[in-house]
């Protein structure tokens, strides 16, 4: 495959689509344009406005006390049973405010997802930024995540595409979003030394409200969603002795046993976690405190599991729906070779023949379709929740993938009827407002290159207005795939 066809693969495949001139800039080398993307560390990108977790972290855990402080200093002045109706209408007060923050910043980071992806010049960069985003997914349809999604991405996974899997799964699993989306902040230790106390004070007859106890939530994802993959080997009394290992990693702030560290920041609480060796898929980690956890991580991010079940999901996204065994081997033995090095990985990935040969094997996400429109046809990213609007019409909301699996990756999950007629109402608007300011004929040309069709070709020449030929590109078969 060479010329404009491998160009388009290129952007349009690795990359989040193809902006004017980029297929001709590229053409004479897409692979090598690829792995020029690869040089030097991963774009970081800057935005004053946007917040760090920690900081809105800690923001929330002031409004949370200014409630209970606000509770304190009314109970006394209620004697009777209005007391409880008192308290409670405060309630919903302090969770909208929470939401009104937690929306905020979720706005902010997701308008500013699409300015980057729409702008950057090395999108295939930024489409491994995604891909990894969904690979560690967490969702913001849990409120305590709907503020640091988009910062934990921005922290925990940009940072780390381009250095080792290793480095990027403990970024990953240590970072508040990922412990506050599965639970693990108050996983405690049946024998831990806050479990003892709990004890003690349970035989003095006093009462403790709160439960304690272990949660195996994020070991579960561990294992199945982020390593081994489902079929990796490990039994339940695996992830119970792995969420046992990892109690006790917490985030700082907050009061009673949560108190201590930095508010808003990864927080290995001792008190919380189970002490003792932990006999885990084979090995024996020692008692080493939050070390025992890491030397978990370290180990499975160099297991022939792992590897494979990477490997699979990079050949899933990038090769074809079902990617053959022979591409998966030579993906995973890249992976176990370089011991986890991602860029090797990359590379190999760019080599790989199946990844040329089709140029159309996979089937866009919705954000795929918006980001590639938005490139294609250099359109302007409006301001605010505006901006996202798109994405809930056709059913991918930023950083909203609903379960720890992640968006799905297969044609089957999105060509569905009632998806793609949402693409046609979509593409339609967009026609309706830009087709007499653009040259279908041209944009097509310059996304799709040698992949358009003789059909689609003759089709936007013989449209009946330039609104109506923007919308026939937006909605061509080859628009839709990549």
């Amino acid at each position: 495959m060479v010329g404009n066809l491998a160009a388009a693969v290129a952007a349009n495949r690795f990359g989040l689509g193809a902006r004017p001139g980029d297929l001709e800039r590229i053409k004479d080398d897409p692979r090598g344009a690829l792995r020029a993307q690869l040089s030097g560390s991963a774009p970081i990108v800057h935005n004053e406005a946007l917040s760090d977790s920690a900081s809105i972290l800690a923001r929330a855990a002031d409004l949370r006390a200014d409630r209970r402080e606000s509770r304190r200093d009314k109970a006394p002045a209620v004697q009777d049973a209005s007391s409880n109706t008192g308290d409670a209408a405060m309630l919903p007060e302090a969770v909208q405010k929470l939401s009104a923050l937690f929306r905020s910043h979720y706005v902010d980071e997701a308008v500013f997802r699409l300015q980057t992806a729409v702008s950057s010049e090395r999108s295939f960069i930024e489409r491994l930024v995604h891909f990894w985003s969904n690979h560690f997914a967490v969702s913001v349809d849990k409120l305590s995540v709907l503020g640091v999604a988009g910062a934990y991405e921005r922290e925990a996974i940009r940072p780390h595409v381009l250095g080792s899997f290793k480095e990027l799964l403990l970024a990953a699993e240590q970072h508040p979003a990922m412990l506050l989306y599965l639970d693990n902040f108050q996983s405690v230790g049946p024998n831990s030394a806050a479990a003892r106390v709990r004890e003690r004070r349970s035989a003095r007859g006093e009462a403790d409200k709160q439960k304690l106890g272990i949660n195996e939530n994020l070991a579960r994802e561990i294992l199945e969603l982020h390593t081994l993959g489902v079929d990796g080997g490990y039994t339940q009394t695996d992830v119970t002795e792995f969420a046992k290992v990892i109690t006790g990693w917490s985030i700082g702030g907050g009061e009673g046993r949560l108190r201590g560290g930095d508010p808003g920041r990864f927080y290995f609480r001792a008190a919380l976690h189970e002490p003792g060796p932990r006999n885990l898929l084979g090995r024996q980690y020692g008692e080493q405190g939050v070390e025992q956890g890491e030397a978990v991580l370290n180990d499975l991010a160099r297991s022939p599991a792992t590897a494979r079940h990477v490997a699979t999901k990079l050949a899933r996204h990038f090769i074809a729906d079902e990617p053959t065994s022979p591409a998966i081997e030579r993906l995973t033995r890249a992976f176990l070779d370089s011991g986890g090095d991602l860029p090797s990985v990359y590379r190999a990935l760019i080599d790989e023949r199946e990844a040329w040969a089709k140029p159309l094997a996979k089937f866009k996400t919705p954000s795929d379709y918006i980001y590639s429109s938005y490139r294609a046809l250099a359109l302007p990213v409006p301001e605010g929740a505006k901006a996202l609007a798109p994405f809930e019409l056709l059913g991918q909301r930023t950083y909203a993938p609903g379960s720890p699996a992640g968006w799905p990756d297969r044609s089957v999950d999105w060509d569905g009827s009632s998806s793609v007629l949402k693409r046609l109402e979509w593409a339609d608007q967009v026609g309706q407002r830009m087709g007499s300011l653009t040259d279908a004929s041209e944009r097509a040309a310059q996304a799709l290159g040698d992949v358009a069709s003789e059909h689609t070709r003759t089709a936007l020449k013989h449209a009946e207005s330039g609104s109506q030929a923007l919308t026939l590109f937006l909605a061509s078969p080859e628009f839709m795939r990549r």
